[in-house]
């Protein structure tokens, strides 16, 4: 690092050691084909809202360039339940929906040029902040992108509330990615 340093001045050094402590993959024309990359392995919950949308858009924008794997998580809970219309007794016809969900998804993904895998798990298996907080350790994720609304309020505690717990419960940096007012105007 140190005669990669003194090529570049001060100014270049100090912004490669701020990039490299930022968690950035940090690529140096003076180490030709030595690249860091923090992020191997980039967790993403997944929901089928615009929100989750544009955490899976981050994901290929991170993924690509570091030759990084994405794994697509889906946990069916009360709120999927009651967000597809289903009766308790209609899983098997959510499950599929959700397996549906998970295989377009990885298809655009894959689509972009990235590794991806995905799992999917019903809440019977725990709760979805658990659930992506256990992935990620057993996965050994680098990251987890997730998807919020935004919401402030009580519409935070009811719609976010998974969203939270998985950034105070997670093991690994948690980046969260905004869908549009436009997005959200759309779903409604």
């Amino acid at each position: 690092m140190l005669d990669a340093c003194q090529s570049k001045g001060p100014r270049g050094c100090a912004e490669s050691l701020r990039k490299e402590r930022a968690g950035i993959a940090v690529m140096d024309a003076a180490w030709p084909g030595k690249e860091q990359s923090v992020y191997r392995r980039i967790l993403v919950p997944v929901d089928g809202s615009p929100a989750s949308a544009q955490g899976i858009e981050e994901a290929i924008r991170l993924a690509k360039p570091m030759r990084s794997r994405v794994r697509l998580l889906h946990a069916i809970d009360d709120l999927s339940v009651s967000r597809a219309g289903y009766a308790r007794d209609g899983s098997s016809q959510l499950r599929a929906e959700a397996a549906r969900m998970l295989a377009r998804s990885a298809e655009h993904v894959r689509s972009a040029g990235v590794e991806v895998d995905t799992v999917l798990y019903s809440e019977a298996d725990g709760t979805v902040a658990n659930l992506v907080e256990d992935e990620a350790r057993e996965w050994h994720a680098d990251l987890i992108i997730a998807g919020t609304r935004g919401r402030r309020g009580l519409g935070q505690l009811l719609l976010g509330s998974s969203t939270e717990r998985i950034v105070r419960g997670s093991c690994v940096p948690v980046l969260l990615v905004h869908a549009t007012a436009d997005e959200q105007a759309a779903v409604g």
